[in-house]
């Protein structure tokens, strides 16, 4: 039973209640648990689970664990209870009950595989968990279109999400793997790096390794300690091939990660202090991309404060990836195909010591396991607090410049994509006084417009 008591105790470190699993005191409802057992089953597909969960003996809201005394071996409308659940689910896919022992509280644990080839159904109905309730799929067709193709597919994933894009040009990650000593070739890379669905059109994963990504990854620089603080700088790094881009974000990191000389102790030699550990965020920024949620059209996102430097990525742990697991460093990843090449350009070594490399140095409290994205907080290391100061560059109230073309840049640090009849807009002013800001601003060296004026962005300097 040990099996069952980790599983009981991952799930109640989680910050919220999922999905694919449901904590109870002393409900018991047979034929709503039925209903459980077919709803929880069909989110166990979309949730990318091999199993979903029922646990009673935990409070919903606190997680706190208080027992149950539940009896499921009763009967129930003149026949064993589990008997009459098994004849009503279809298809038969084997769900088992199992007593446990935590804190010296009962728990009982009604372990739920997940639907195959067809949603589980319960007296003839399809449920499907919305949130934390459950309702009959009939009534979400989206859904139900959704459940009937993961069931035939898979999960969306970039190796079968075609891309939006299908001009797409590889120069770029071929002299990539040129500078690593590998030589790719033109007549099956795209086959054996896995770039196409099965009908032959360029998937995501292709898409994020093409020369034009289509997808923005940009470091943004606060002068506070949250987002309300003034906004210095937005660094664009995307819309490249992501194995450049994460390469650039990297050399970036130099820059930032301020070396500070420690005298306080000196005796032969002064002691260099960086702002915050260079392996922990390769291992970071690493993880974030190899595991970020791609197929949700969101990048990683790198933020830094005045107090510490955030990397966020989308999406939650791997299907079959539990936290202690996660901690323990087993590596099971997000997106295969896309570990794979990291794994044959030794970008990443997959041995999993990527998490416990960052928790030795820092802790297990730097991550922050969200409902949708996973946050990983290095906290800066001051020697001389106006080494704060530092961290921003370029600051408005230090460049030479009038007021109007001040406030233009403010505007287009906080939002890169504004177009300049926006900005006009905002400030009250003309086309042509805008257009005039932005020109000095460019010759000055302070802006840079990438693309398009319609698709395109505004990269601060």
């Amino acid at each position: 039973m040990e099996k069952y008591i980790n599983i009981v105790k991952s799930l109640i470190r989680r910050n919220d209640e999922e999905e694919w699993y449901e904590f109870k005191e002393n409900w018991f409802e047979p034929y709503e648990i039925g209903a459980y057992i077919s709803s929880l089953s069909n989110a166990a597909v979309l949730c990318g689970k091999e199993y979903a969960y029922l646990v009673w003996g935990i409070q919903n809201g606190t997680h706190k664990i208080v027992g149950t005394d539940i009896d499921y071996q009763i009967d129930y409308k003149k026949e064993p209870f589990q008997h009459y659940l098994a004849r009503q689910v279809f298809p038969s896919i084997g769900f088992v009950f199992h007593t446990i022992e935590i804190d010296e509280k009962r728990i009982v644990v009604l372990e739920i595989p997940a639907a195959v080839k067809v949603p589980t159904s319960f007296d003839g109905t399809r449920y499907i968990r919305i949130g934390s309730s459950k309702e009959s799929v009939a009534k979400y067709p989206e859904r139900e279109a959704l459940l009937f193709d993961v069931l035939k597919n898979g999960l969306p994933s970039v190796e079968n999400v075609e891309s939006e894009y299908q001009d797409l040009s590889f120069e770029k990650l071929f002299t990539y793997y040129a500078g690593r000593g590998i030589t790719l070739k033109q007549e099956n890379f795209k086959k054996n790096l896995g770039l196409l669905t099965k009908e032959g059109k360029y998937n995501l994963l292709a898409q994020l390794l093409s020369d034009d990504s289509h997808i923005p990854i940009r470091v943004s620089i606060f002068k506070g300690e949250t987002k309300g603080s003034p906004l210095f700088s937005v660094k664009e790094f995307g819309n490249t091939c992501i194995l450049v881009a994460l390469e650039k974000i990297l050399d970036y990191s130099d820059v930032i990660n301020i070396v500070q000389a420690d005298e306080e102790e000196r005796k032969m030699t002064r002691n260099e202090v960086n702002l915050f550990n260079a392996d922990a965020f390769r291992e970071a920024l690493i993880n974030s991309f190899v595991h970020n949620k791609w197929v949700d059209g969101n990048a990683p996102m790198i933020t830094v404060y005045s107090n510490r430097i955030e990397i966020l990525s989308r999406g939650f742990l791997a299907p079959g990836q539990t936290i202690d697991g996660f901690y323990a460093g087993e590596s099971v990843p997000v997106n295969q195909k896309l570990s794979d090449i990291f794994l044959q350009l030794h970008i990443s070594e997959r041995s999993g010591r990527g998490v416990p490399k960052i928790t030795e140095i820092y802790g297990k409290d730097v991550f922050d396991l969200r409902e949708n994205s996973i946050a990983v907080t290095l906290p800066f290391a001051f020697v001389d607090e106006k080494v704060v100061d530092k961290v921003a560059y370029k600051p408005v109230d230090k460049i030479e410049m009038n007021s109007t073309q001040a406030k233009v840049l403010d505007i287009i640090r906080d939002n890169p994509d504004i177009t300049q009849p926006q900005i006009a807009a905002k400030l009250g002013l003309g086309k042509t006084a805008i257009q005039n800001c932005v020109v000095v601003l460019k010759k000055n060296g302070y802006i840079e417009r990438v693309g398009s004026n319609k698709r395109g962005y505004w990269k601060v300097m």
